[in-house]
């Protein structure tokens, strides 16, 4: 929302803050600052007076105007200035910008040749000042009703010295779509008085109005879509003509476009109070109008000239031409209108409407359209009931007086408003829940100044609503009805009807939806007071930070693949259907079973994925194909498995809480999410150089990595080898924990490496960190760090090629005995030296004691026991 610092002047004095002082004290009381704007003009930008103008025909069939301009003695007298504009004449007083102004963009002037000529400064357009779209003629100052004196600065003439403020309006705080909203903010936070512009006199509700039918037959949760609408005509005027200057000003500080008269006065009354509403052709329109649900079929072109399918959820603006009642359809009811009524040059005579939707509608209808408008955003956080015979009143006022013509005495006011349910309220609540010692006086305070009604605790019994202000909305025969004859509404009552003993009862004003339940007024009065207020205490955090032990072994495993070299990535986690043929996975393959989602961001990846390797691999793809082809990355993150049959979660209403029986039937509806980590090594592992020529990123390294996460949790691995996609098959390898699979690892498939663009031999893996989580023990022991020195072993074995080089460390292990720190493959080969059927593994075998430097019979003999193991599974000591 953009908040133009002299329109928010009108109804609180601002007491001399500049942008920056506006924004800070309305963060004060939890509005968000955004940006504070000013024009992007600085000077010198001075009143100029045309003394000569010589048109030049140029060699490219432009004719440019060599003018001869007075700025004034104090500005150098007449300049040669070169202007295209033909739209003035010699004795014009002109905006002149003088080398050293600096326009909107940023766009410095300087005294620069053109056109054969020193150009010494330049003639301005509105849109060039950013005052407007106009930028075919330049700005004739007497047109716009100024006569400065030549040499004048015009920045404060041209209000180009205005700031603006933009904040951020959160869903709870919907009355601040409006400059009164804002000024009301602005003047708890500063204390400064707040004269409330919706303070206007408006007429009673009439018989011969408009006609008017609400006639809502499903509303959604027992919530009529329209419980208020006013309508009023105004004859003979002229609703296209341009608006005064300071109304299109307004707008664009404000950031929206002025178009014409009515259109303009609509919105600018709609910036101010926070209401939408929409004039029509009054010829455009026939009685009655009727509000309704969509019916199965219907279509509507609306303003945006885009023809939309309707949805039976959808509240319409309806009218009921050679009198079919709701034959026509005539917008989308607080979203957007439609053609058939739209404003043209001829219209003069105009229906103004305002209404008061709900909320749980227009958001629907607008996001269902991905129709995001202005009336939109400010009827689904919740309109003021009580605003819309204000505003049309403030409409028709500016629109007589601007446009001519006079409206007519007669006042449409249909439906009828639900009150706001008072609630019962401690007044010791809010110091009990914030820490702050707030007197009862204070909260009183603070409750009346955000306009609450206080009373002190009513009778048991009585009516939630009886202290509804009524007022207009109860003097028409439309009202009739609308509450029944023992002073209760006919609706049910709302929390906090009868207060208890001591307590309040609190009405919340009507612009307030927000303010429901007691917690709601405690906010206020934390806010209001100022939250500076509220004490600062660091709590102690208890042993182990406060984390869970899973949550800090999540961490920890994200450490140690970090000190692994692997760089941690995010990934969406959504994918198409074509990824798991480009991984390979078979058809039977669990994976392939993924849920869809309804609303996807890109209908190219309605599912959501089932591996991590789905995602990471198009990061890593990205990657390489912009040279990074030397690179390690992991991604720790959900998974989503599809359940065998997809419940559906029920629709929640947003005006209430939920019930627990309705969360408990969301939260199952949820499939399965459990915890992943996956990794990509590809390129080179250890880069070329003066050292060597290097080493790529193998099998071993993705296995070694998953070790890494298993070492890290406390978890001893084994690895075995498999076959499963997107790995290559002889070179993949499934981890477990005992019994418990944990994932796999290895080489990816060359297919799978082609398909992404990979280098070749990149490998990966993928692990269920949830599970390897839940087999960590609570307390892992740290290994004790011997201060003795490291024997080292390097043993080649020559083995059967079907022997997977795990069983073969393991084996090694085992013989070798207690001395062994480490055991490992550091090489792997197959060549001419060995015969076909058989392969090399070389293993290197760490020995050390904890308390003794080992002997080399202690030596001898561990090397004697694994060569002794390793034979039992075929293998020969190579020599």
């Amino acid at each position: 929302m953009l908040i133009p610092l002299p329109w928010l002047a009108e109804f609180t004095p601002l007491g001399g803050r500049d942008g920056q002082q506006v924004a800070a004290a309305l963060v004060s009381v939890g509005l968000e600052e955004e940006a504070v704007y000013g024009s992007g003009v600085t000077g010198p930008l001075v009143a100029g007076q045309v003394v000569e103008v010589a048109p030049e025909a140029q060699k490219n069939g432009k004719t440019i105007n060599w003018c001869q301009v007075d700025v004034g003695s104090e500005h150098g007298g007449v300049r040669g200035i070169v202007c295209g504009a033909d739209n003035f004449t010699a004795g014009d007083k002109v905006v002149v910008a003088l080398p050293g102004a600096v326009l909107p963009g940023p766009f410095p002037i300087s005294a620069r040749k053109t056109y054969g000529h020193v150009s010494d400064g330049m003639i301005c357009s509105a849109r060039e000042l950013g005052l407007g779209e106009d930028h075919d003629g330049i700005i004739v100052l007497a047109r716009i009703g100024q006569d400065p004196a030549v040499g004048a600065d015009l920045i404060p003439l041209l209000h180009l010295d205005e700031q603006t403020v933009e904040i951020n309006v959160t869903p709870d705080r919907g009355y601040c779509f409006s400059i009164r909203g804002v000024a009301r903010e602005f003047s708890h936070a500063t204390g400064e008085a707040f004269t409330d512009p919706a303070l206007v006199l408006t007429p009673p509700a009439t018989a011969s109005g408009f006609a008017v039918e609400l006639d809502d037959a499903a509303p959604i949760h027992g919530r009529p879509g329209c419980d208020r609408f006013v309508a009023r005509v105004v004859r003979g005027c002229d609703a296209f003509r341009p608006s005064p200057d300071w109304l299109r000003r307004r707008l664009t500080q404000a950031g929206m476009r002025p178009i014409a008269l009515a259109v303009d006065v609509t919105n600018y009354v709609m910036l101010e109070l926070g209401q939408p509403l929409h004039a029509y052709d009054l010829h455009g329109v026939a009685e009655p109008i009727v509000v309704r649900r969509a019916l199965a079929g219907e279509r509507l072109v609306t303003l945006d000239d885009v023809d939309r399918a309707l949805d039976p959820e959808d509240l319409l603006i309806t009218d009921s031409p050679g009198g079919r009642p709701a034959s026509r359809v005539l917008g989308l009811a607080g979203v957007m209108g439609g053609a058939s009524s739209e404003i043209t040059e001829s219209t003069r005579d105009l229906l103004i409407e305002a209404a008061h939707f709900d909320p749980v509608t227009v958001a629907r209808t607008s996001r269902r359209h991905k129709l995001g408008s202005e009336a939109a955003r400010r009827f689904e956080r919740g309109a003021d009931p009580e605003l819309p015979p204000k505003a049309v009143q403030r409409v028709i006022d500016l629109l007589v007086e601007y446009g001519g013509g006079a409206a007519d005495l007669d006042v449409t006011d249909a439906g009828f408003v639900r009150p706001q349910p008072a609630i019962s309220f401690d007044p010791g609540y809010p110091a009990r829940l914030v820490g702050v010692d707030y007197s009862p006086a204070r909260v009183r305070q603070v409750l009346e100044e955000i306009g609450c009604q206080v009373d002190d605790a009513a009778e048991p019994g009585s009516p939630a609503g009886a202290a509804f202000q009524r007022g207009a909305l109860g003097d028409g025969p439309d009202r009739s009805g609308a509450l029944g004859a023992d002073g209760r509404a006919d609706w049910a009552e709302g929390p906090g009807a009868a207060a208890g003993a001591g307590a309040w009862s609190v009405t919340p004003p009507s612009w307030r939806p927000d303010l429901t339940r007691a917690v709601d007024l405690v906010e206020e009065v934390a806010r209001i007071d100022g939250y500076a207020k509220i004490p600062s205490q660091v709590a102690s955090a208890p042993a182990g930070g406060g984390l869970t032990k899973a949550q800090r072994l999540r961490r920890s495993v994200a450490r140690s693949l970090a000190d692994f070299g692997l760089v941690e990535v995010l990934s969406y986690p959504f994918v198409g259907e074509g990824v798991f043929d480009a991984l390979g996975y078979p058809p039977e393959d669990g994976r392939r079973q993924a849920v869809r989602l309804a609303n996807p961001l890109d209908a190219a990846a309605p599912l959501l994925r089932t591996a991590i390797l789905q995602t990471l691999l198009g990061v890593a793809r990205r990657n390489a194909a912009r040279g990074l082809t030397d690179a390690g990355l992991f991604e720790i993150g959900l998974v989503t498995e599809a359940p065998p049959i997809q419940l559906r979660a029920p629709m929640l209403r947003t005006d209430a809480r939920p019930s627990n029986e309705e969360l408990a039937a969301v939260v199952q509806a949820v499939p399965d999410q459990p915890r992943h980590a996956a990794g990509l090594l590809m390129g080179y592992r250890v880069r070329p150089g003066v050292w060597g020529p290097g080493r790529g990123a193998d099998w071993a390294d993705a296995v070694q990595a998953v070790k890494v996460a298993g070492q890290t949790a406390g978890v001893s691995l084994t690895a075995s080898q498999d076959q499963v996609a997107p790995f290559h098959p002889g070179r993949c390898a499934r981890l477990m924990a005992g019994e418990a699979p944990i994932g796999h690892a290895g080489e990816l498939h060359p297919a799978v490496v082609r398909e992404f663009g990979l280098p070749a031999g990149a490998v990966g893996f993928e692990i269920d960190l949830d599970r390897l989580i839940e087999l960590a023990p609570d307390i892992v022991a740290a290994r004790t760090v011997s201060p003795q020195p490291l024997a080292k072993e390097d043993l080649a074995f020559v083995v059967p090629r079907s022997l997977p080089a795990a069983e073969l460390v393991a084996a090694v292990r085992t013989g070798a005995g207690s001395l062994v720190e480490d055991a490992f493959v550091f090489d792997v080969y197959q060549g001419d030296q060995i015969p076909a059927d058989k392969k090399s593994i070389a293993v290197a075998l760490r020995l050390r004691a904890a308390d003794h430097t080992l002997s080399p019979e202690e030596i001898a003999a561990a090397r004697a026991g694994a060569i002794k193991q390793a034979a039992r599974l075929g293998a020969t000591l190579r020599t």
